[in-house]
């Protein structure tokens, strides 16, 4: 974790950005909730049925992180000298909402039991099913919903972007338009060739950093900065260098959560500690172990990646062979240097100190999180 600057100014500024941070997750929030208000009273005029389907959506919106609703925000704030630009919450927003139904549609694809400490969507809609004894097969019901809950989300999110960027100037709007729809191909383009890596009996290490790259660095950290930046007006300057930051501490984000994917605690990260092996995620993690495991060590994580019934006793084994790979320790001192790329163009950035502090304590929180 980076030490921060010690002193009753470098703490002002600190306390000011933590505040401020609060406050725009707060609105963002506010948003969110009055959005799915409003949407619920359409569905639920249709019939009183859709009310669950609102309900299993909200509960799942409320435990976001909001990381990056906070790094469009603070983007934003840098490129207009601290102040929040119309606009950018509800952007942020949007952000949120378009994450959603990624989750949702990504634990569809995982078959993941748990999200956020809570039953995925799919799940939950599947455990009703068998609980009220209805005709049909449960899981394929509760797959269904899900996929409706998350295609409701994505045309939330797009409408709220309509909206925020309406009145604002042309170009800008049309630069920030651009920038969404390229974070959606790219995230979109990113779970694919996570999927497709899956089907491939061999881990390659340019596939792993290209998933890695498109399916979560820009889109987690990059992608949100630019969009606010662009919205506050930034020069191509900042854009490149929000861009860059988004590069260095998104993958390092998406590989600390590789890490937890295989080492973290349920009950702190909220989800199975066994779902990626289980699911055969052909993370880098996976890749460096394959390529300095022994003969024996690549035959078990090759019997063990994909495998539906995978064990705890062979999720330990395969723990085992990527600590003694040395594939964890590589991992881990990328994440350091990332973490050094990102902190020091974050040091180079022509904004004000609470945007800095801000984006420091943002990616501090992304590198070294244990959830």
């Amino acid at each position: 974790m980076r030490s921060m600057d010690v002193g009753s100014d470098s703490e002002m500024v600190e306390s000011l950005a933590r505040a401020r941070g609060a406050e725009d997750v707060g609105l963002v929030d506010d948003i969110i909730a009055n959005r799915l208000d409003r949407h619920a009273h359409v569905l639920t005029s249709v019939g009183d049925e859709l009310s669950t389907v609102v309900a299993v959506l909200r509960d799942a919106a409320a435990r976001g992180k909001r990381l990056r609703a906070s790094f469009c925000l603070w983007g934003a704030r840098g490129a207009a000298d601290g102040e929040l630009v119309p606009g950018a919450v509800e952007t942020a927003a949007a952000i949120e909402l378009f994450h959603l139904a990624a989750l949702v549609h990504d634990d569809i694809m995982d078959n993941s039991d748990a999200r956020r400490g809570l039953p995925t969507v799919h799940r939950r809609f599947a455990d009703e099913h068998t609980r009220d004894g209805r005709h049909g097969d449960p899981d394929g019901f509760g797959s269904a919903v899900a996929i409706l809950a998350g295609d409701m989300c994505l045309a939330w999110s797009d409408d709220l972007l309509a909206t925020a960027v309406v009145d604002i100037d042309r170009d800008i709007r049309h630069a920030t338009r651009m920038i969404w729809s390229q974070m959606r191909d790219e995230a979109f383009a990113g779970q694919y060739l996570d999927m497709l890596s899956q089907t491939i009996p061999a881990t390659s290490i340019t596939r792993a950093r290209t998933v890695l790259r498109f399916k979560s660095a820009r889109y987690t950290i990059g992608h949100p900065l630019g969009i606010g930046g662009t919205l506050g007006g930034a020069s191509p300057t900042l854009v490149g260098q929000y861009d860059a930051i988004g590069l260095s501490a998104g993958e390092a984000f998406q590989l600390r959560d590789d890490l937890l994917g295989v080492f973290g605690d349920p009950a702190i990260t909220g989800k199975p500690a066994i779902d990626d092996i289980r699911e055969g995620k052909r993370t880098l993690l996976v890749a460096l172990a394959e390529r300095s495991a022994s003969r024996t060590e690549r035959r078990l994580l090759a019997d063990c990646l994909g495998n539906p019934n995978l064990t705890e006793d062979q999720l330990s084994a395969v723990r085992e062979v990527l600590s003694a790979s040395g594939a964890v320790t590589v991992v881990e001192d990328r994440i350091a240097r990332l973490a050094d790329e990102a902190f020091a163009t974050v040091d180079e950035l022509e904004v004000d100190r609470v945007t800095r502090q801000a984006l420091t304590c943002l990616i501090d929180r992304c590198l070294w999180r244990q959830s």
